[in-house]
């Protein structure tokens, strides 16, 4: 599977060949990621238009590679360095005279502007957090934009002396937004929902573009829809639901097909919010009939004595599926049916027969477990966001869509060592303490992925009047935009500080809590 684009080398430039042939597009997005914190937020809502973007790294590709790939587009990202007074972010500025229609965000704005001759400076009164954007002209960028919106603000540099079309202002900046032949800039984030007209001006680049086929999540939809009622319609289908997008998307799949539904749920190794998340998306639907099913005693047993990531998650897998197999026989199933994504098949050293070497990078839970009654993956050729695209188009809720990535294994990779009775209990409760705060907070939505690992270090304790030993807690957040490279997502003090008091107050076993600030690479996002 394609990480990030580095150079057009012929197995690069095939990999991104597969990965078109399986959202069945030919035009695609080159995003140069330079380090915002939102950079994941645009390739989010490309995906919700239906466009793939091509994640590219500023530092090694060059105007030939641009050229060898050819994108229908590019978009340049914001980032935390400035091109006023700070090294020149890593950037091969020839691709801004390659012809492609471009948008800079931010960042990306005033390094074309730099490089068509405007002038970029230290900005005497900064802009920070939402600000009115006033729109002049009649730009294709502002198509069915108000002429005053609402817009997110994070620079601290502004442009002066454009030699450039200047197409919007705020009051602190005379230019927020310009154009230049096929370069287009914005001086604030169009990806973030305080942008409130965001998703048409991306709408509208990808119009200049000329993107027509969109990944047809309509048309795959309903091809998946006819495929699966020929074989289920009227037959009984056991489902696993995990409460998250991919198994959701499955269902309703399922439902459209006139399946007769059945959806396991399988307690033990999940997080405190799961089981809620099914009960209130899936509880009480005339088309789905769910059961919990509790496999904490089996888990725990066969979790026992194994102490590596690789142990647990096989002794994992093989509980799964005992579970699955008895629901199977309870419900006289015809089909079994996973939320299973061409992702999981790469990773566990399957997938398309190329005749090339694919290694197998972890065990996952769901793939080629040879189940009693044939196997329903009808996401085994899709991606994340095209799986989610496909879930928007047939009215799965946003809430299940956009929760963050999390292990199919469950708490087991976010407990150091042994898995045990004491260890999942106190894993749950850090964890539900942290998302429950990030929700709170509003920063759930701002980063990609967020975690607590209950680790193997202890710390000495002073609680009350007594003193012992306790646990340490890492909790960690990423920025990413696909999850092969991630960045520590800079979380306030005051948040962490809060978090840290409720997790050592409300769960005796812990002693202490640090927050993880490496990046990936070189540290994985999961500690296991």
């Amino acid at each position: 599977m394609l990480s990030i684009f580095k150079s057009a080398s012929p197995e690069v430039l095939e990999e991104i060949a597969e990965e078109m042939r399986v959202r069945q597009t030919k035009h695609f997005i080159l995003l140069f990621s330079m380090g915002s914190q939102f950079d994941h937020l645009i390739v989010q809502q490309l995906a919700k238009l239906g466009v793939f973007a091509v994640v590219a790294d500023p530092a090694s590709v060059t105007a030939d590679d641009v050229k060898k790939v050819a994108p229908a587009g590019i978009i340049l990202s914001g980032g935390p360095v400035s091109v006023a007074y700070d090294e020149p972010p890593p950037f091969d500025n020839a691709i801004f005279d390659l012809g492609i229609p471009t948008l800079g965000v931010c960042l990306g704005f005033q390094m074309w502007a730099k490089h068509v001759g405007a002038e970029v400076s230290l900005q005497e009164k900064r802009e920070f957090g939402v600000h009115t954007f006033h729109v002049k002209g009649d730009s294709p960028l502002f198509g069915d934009v108000a002429k005053e919106t609402q817009v997110l603000e994070s620079h601290g540099d502004a442009i002066t002396d454009a030699p450039f079309e200047v197409l919007g202002s705020t009051d602190n900046a005379e230019i927020a937004a310009g154009h230049s032949k096929h370069l287009w800039g914005v001086q604030f984030h169009p990806e973030v929902t305080d942008t409130t007209e965001g998703a048409k001006m991306y709408e509208n680049f990808i119009k200049i573009c000329g993107i027509t086929d969109r990944f047809p999540a309509h048309s795959v939809a309903q091809a998946k829809i006819d495929g699966l009622k020929k074989l289920v319609d009227g037959k009984k289908v056991l489902i696993a639901l995990s409460g998250g997008s991919d198994s959701s998307v499955v269902a309703y799949l399922l439902r459209e097909s006139g399946a007769k539904l059945k959806g396991v749920y399988i307690r033990g190794i999940d997080r405190p919010d799961d089981e809620a998340y099914v009960q209130k998306y899936f509880g009480g639907q005339d088309w789905i009939d769910v059961e919990i099913a509790d496999a904490t005693k089996e888990f725990l047993k066969a979790l026992k004595g194994k102490m590596t990531m690789r142990e647990k998650r096989i002794a994992m897998r093989g509980v799964y599926k005992e579970v699955l197999e008895e629901k199977i026989r309870d419900f006289g199933a015809d089909f079994i049916a996973q939320g299973t994504l061409y992702t999981d098949v790469r990773e566990s050293g399957h997938g398309h027969a190329t005749g090339a070497r694919v290694a197998e990078i972890k065990v996952h839970h769901n793939v080629k477990l040879g189940f009693s009654v044939p196997e329903l993956s009808p996401l085994e050729t899709e991606v994340k966001d095209s799986a989610r695209s496909i879930g928007r188009d047939i009215g799965v809720p946003e809430d299940l869509l956009v929760r963050h990535p999390f292990p199919g294994p469950g708490l087991v990779v976010r407990i150091e060592g042994q898995v045990t009775t004491e260890s999942l209990r106190v894993a749950r409760a850090i964890d539900g303490i942290y998302i429950e705060e990030l929700r709170a907070a509003n920063l759930y939505q701002t980063v990609w992925q967020a975690g607590a690992t209950l680790t193997h270090s202890q710390h000495t304790e002073s609680k009350g009047d007594g003193a012992g030993l306790g646990h340490v807690v890492a909790l960690w957040a990423v920025w990413s935009v696909n999850g092969f490279t991630a960045r520590f997502a800079q979380l306030p003090y005051e948040f962490l500080e809060k978090v840290s008091r409720r997790i050592t107050n409300e769960v005796r076993e812990v002693a202490a809590v640090v927050y993880r600030i490496s990046d990936k690479p070189p540290a994985t996002i999961e500690f296991g």
